[in-house]
């Protein structure tokens, strides 16, 4: 593949997932997938001042461009919270949006599903029959790609709990007692938040970049370690039924601190995606696309076994960016809006098949299945 085909590529992945988070509400997550695109749609520019497709690169970058511009407005009080954020390096424990998702959007993961429904949404509506309380810490692990951020903000969803999503490098500060200060703010307005009736998730992202232990950590560091362990232990009290949840995702549970591991009650793998699941991927993301009646889906999820969610997103991406090429490169009417590319061909998927391997290596879903069976906890 040419560095402008592996450009478009990456171009046309960051529009996919601005226009998907914009169509579920995230104006955030949305603005900067779409900058994203932006960048690298100049890059393009830049590099391939000649290309063909030059036109319809400044075309994209202005209707993205217009699109961030709404979302700012849209979001404008976010924005000078995030400004004032940068400014004072404090974090501001605002609400953050979350995805509308819902279970059914979510391929599979029945085990994870049926955990989550068993520790969060059943105590939320009937807390009468957990006389010993419930888990409130729900620790999501597994190879990238899999769907672990969908989960949580799906449960938050069925909940209809406030989302705070954590930035671990938010919280850090180089002010001596910031980090600590600023941890322990965003669970104190998760608590006031569940006081007042409405259950709060804190959603931390990449828990391990916060929470594994280092031999050369910083004082700060490890000051925040303390205080999330301290936050963590007031919630998970059995004695206060506090609708307050932490739920954290990582790529590399073995890095975590003991400590840590241990209050996350409960510990869910969330593997690669089996073949129902790989069929449902593809047939979702096939509404998008113009396949050849001639394309075996059963026979393509059987080809991609051992791909990750985002991997079977990024091959039919690839098979996209294919037909669009060559309808620029060979068809004269490709300036005229009406003018369609042809359907994507099983010769086509077959081929970019043959060029994309699945990110996910035997050795680490071996330390995967490896860690769950010595820390499961569903």
């Amino acid at each position: 593949m040419s560095a402008l085909e592996e450009l478009e590529r990456y171009a046309v992945k960051h529009a996919s997932e601005a226009v998907r988070m914009d169509s579920q509400g995230a104006r955030g997550m949305a603005a900067s997938e779409y900058q994203h695109a932006v960048e690298i749609l100049l890059k393009l520019c830049s590099l391939y001042p000649n290309v063909p497709q030059n036109r319809i690169y400044m075309s994209r970058i202005e209707a993205y461009r217009k699109r961030i511009k709404e979302l700012q407005k849209e979001g404008g009080q976010e924005e000078k919270a995030a400004e004032a954020t940068a400014a004072t390096g404090r974090v501001d424990c605002k609400l953050k949006e979350k995805p509308r998702v819902k279970w059914e959007d979510i391929a599979n993961l029945e085990n994870a599903k049926r955990a989550i429904l068993e520790a969060v949404v059943y105590p939320v509506k009937r807390p009468d029959l957990f006389p010993l309380g419930w888990p409130k810490g729900i620790l999501l692990f597994g190879p990238p790609g899999c769907g672990k951020t969908l989960i949580a903000a799906a449960t938050a969803n069925e909940i209809d709990a406030n989302f705070y999503c954590v930035d671990a490098a938010a919280i850090m500060s180089k002010w001596l007692g910031e980090s600590e200060r600023n941890v322990a703010k965003i669970f104190e307005e998760a608590r006031s938040s569940s006081a007042k009736g409405k259950p709060s998730i804190i959603f931390v992202d990449e828990i391990d970049s916060l929470m594994a232990y280092r031999s050369e950590e910083v004082g700060g560091e490890a000051r925040a370690r303390n205080q999330f362990l301290k936050e963590m232990d007031g919630i998970l009290d059995k004695n206060r039924n506090l609708y307050v949840y932490v739920f954290g995702a990582t790529n590399k549970p073995w890095a975590l601190d003991e400590p840590f591991v241990r209050r996350f009650q409960k510990r869910i793998f969330v593997p690669l995606p089996d073949h129902h699941a790989r069929l449902e991927m593809i047939k979702i993301y096939a509404r998008e696309l113009n396949l050849a009646p001639e394309v075996d889906v059963e026979d393509l999820a059987k080809r991609m076994d051992g791909f990750s969610g985002s991997d079977i997103r990024d091959l039919l991406q690839s098979a996209q960016i294919k037909v669009v090429r060559e309808f620029f490169e060979n068809n004269g009417s490709a300036s005229n809006p009406q003018a369609k590319p042809r359907a994507i061909t099983w010769h086509d998927l077959q081929e970019v098949l043959s060029e994309r391997k699945t990110s996910v290596s035997q050795n680490l879903l071996k330390a995967y299945r490896e860690w769950d069976s010595a820390f499961k906890a569903l």
